[in-house]
């Protein structure tokens, strides 16, 4: 039996991941388990997910995957490269995933594959470095160097935030682990549209959060059920963080570099705002999903020293029968302890409970991001999911 790992943030999940899910099972012959490893309560682009990820947990698990996985917010928060690091280290550490699957835009794993090695290498590092200067964004910087190495054509692959973020598993992607990439259909990154019979995750967002969940159910795994969440809720609270800490406190934050730090406490006393925060932070510089980021890192608290080099465990969010008979192989094949129930963490190392409480913590902040506030402590109180058909 296959074993396929797929990392993603399902947010929400939707046709399109349902489609990426089936595809990767029809390039394989026989019995096909899917692990996914979700991001938690907090996301990439700097906000709260739409929903919990216990809910989130229960559309994969319906939508097709086995076994899911939780990427903790230390990595889920970060950029490409540290979400990738992250999510690859945690399918390996399973001990079963043999395939990694990713979606892209272009479709052709040899081009990306060519794109991770040139990345990895010291003649990169080296163009990298001549490229680097002032008013230029790291991307744009990273795009030059490899365009001076490998040509303008592939280089633009790093254009498509997909193909970046498959170039990026590639980069950490083990030996023992064979990466294929299933080309993207239907609407796009954020795209407003539908497209093909399939919406972007961002449309999705939006209609339910405004409440026009009639026209979004289509494009589900499950009936939409319960309140959304918005970062709206929290605005004034991140506000006031950022207008309360020191810049020697805000500089301890994650990718704070470049003078970043110093635009984004000027930026809150300007505005109480999230969005104007972000436009009067913004510059050409400093990428809008990076000022996004360390704004979130803000609120909740997470500093530099806080993500550890390797994920120190393994969480379980929930699973099917074929997910549970994964869990009994994990039991001989991980190489990093894995629960199912929080009440298994005190028994791991200092280095695993000091992540668990953060992941505490900041599903504790999760929680106000709903209409109606959620309580705190679910960590502890909330169930993993568990499909039993």
């Amino acid at each position: 039996m296959e074993t396929v790992g797929i990392v993603a943030e399902y947010n929400p999940f939707h046709t399109g991941h349902a489609y990426h899910i089936a595809e990767t099972r029809r390039l394989f012959q026989g019995e096909t388990a899917v692990v996914a490893v979700m991001s938690g309560n907090w996301v990439q682009r700097g906000e709260c997910a739409i929903t919990d990820k216990w809910t989130r947990t229960e559309m994969a698990l319906t939508g097709g995957a086995d076994l899911v996985l939780e990427l903790p917010t230390v990595w889920a928060t970060a950029s490409a490269e540290g979400f990738a690091r992250g999510a690859v280290a945690i399918l390996a550490a399973t001990g079963l995933v043999n395939v990694l699957s990713f979606g892209s835009e272009c479709g052709e794993i040899i081009r990306l594959r060519e794109l991770a090695q040139c990345l990895n290498s010291p003649e990169f590092s080296a163009a990298l470095r001549r490229e680097l200067r002032p008013k230029c964004s790291f991307a744009q910087c990273r795009r030059r160097a490899a365009a001076a190495l490998l040509g303008e054509e592939t280089a633009a692959l790093l254009d498509s935030p997909n193909n970046n973020l498959g170039v990026e598993y590639l980069r950490f992607l083990p030996p023992d682990m064979e990466p294929v990439t299933i080309p993207r259909r239907g609407s796009g990154h954020d795209s407003p549209v539908e497209e093909d019979g399939f919406r972007s995750a961002s449309l999705l967002r939006q209609r339910l959060r405004a409440e026009e969940v009639t026209g979004v159910s289509p494009f589900l795994s499950l009936p939409w059920k319960g309140e959304t969440a918005d970062m709206k809720y929290l605005e004034r609270a991140l506000i006031a963080q950022l207008r309360s800490i020191t810049l020697e406190e805000a500089e301890a934050l994650p990718d704070s570099g470049d003078g970043l730090a110093a635009r984004l406490l000027y930026a809150a006393r300007q505005t109480a705002s999230l969005e104007e925060l972000y436009t009067l932070t913004k510059t050409r510089t400093y990428a809008h999903a990076r000022v996004r980021r360390l704004a979130l890192y803000a609120l909740l608290g997470l500093r530099e020293e806080n993500r550890p080099t390797a994920p120190p465990y393994i969480r379980v969010l929930g699973f099917n029968h074929r997910g549970r008979e994964l869990l009994r192989k994990m039991n001989q094949t991980a190489s990093l302890p894995f629960f199912v129930k929080p009440a298994q963490i005190p028994r791991f190392s200092p280095e695993a409970r000091a992540l668990f409480a953060l992941e505490e913590r900041f599903t504790d902040l999760y929680s106000l991001c709903f209409p109606t506030p959620r309580p705190g402590g679910l960590e502890w109180t909330t169930n993993p999911i568990i499909i039993r058909q």
